[in-house]
């Protein structure tokens, strides 16, 4: 047995609600819809022989919508009418607004459609956040 480590425990996810969202997090997992879905960037990048592309989706579930920024291959999955599981999401801020993102450390899941009504009155991605220096005294 020496010089075998123990396989860390796999945790349940714990799924948080868009309102419970904060700026600076990371970890998320939550099940949304996607209500609307534009492209915002569709460009060839020759250095790297593929295409980039961004779309920009509102997502959200009983509690309110985000903005949530879609990546190349995650685009496909955001259309608008899906419900979809993101996991290990993480909040960025884009001009002092929050936007929620799943980079190569997360996952998308498209799921079974979910039985709630969106809460579209409030969208987390219209709020904007002051940065605060804290002194220590």
């Amino acid at each position: 047995m020496a010089g075998r480590t123990a396989q860390p425990k796999l945790r349940k996810p714990v799924f948080v609600k868009v309102d419970q969202l904060q700026p600076g997090t990371i970890g998320h997992t939550a099940i949304v819809k996607v209500l609307t879905a534009k492209t915002v960037l569709n460009r060839a990048r020759p250095d790297v022989n593929h295409k980039v592309r961004i779309a920009e989706c509102l997502v959200g579930d009983e509690t309110g919508v985000i903005v949530f920024t879609a990546r190349n291959e995650q685009v496909d999955m955001m259309k608008p009418g899906a419900t979809v599981i993101l996991r290990n999401a993480r909040i960025d801020m884009y001009k002092s607004c929050m936007r929620l993102a799943v980079d190569k450390w997360g996952r998308i899941e498209v799921t079974e459609p979910v039985d709630f009504v969106v809460k579209e009155d409030n969208n987390l991605s219209t709020v904007e956040y002051e940065l605060v220096s804290v002194v220590d005294g």
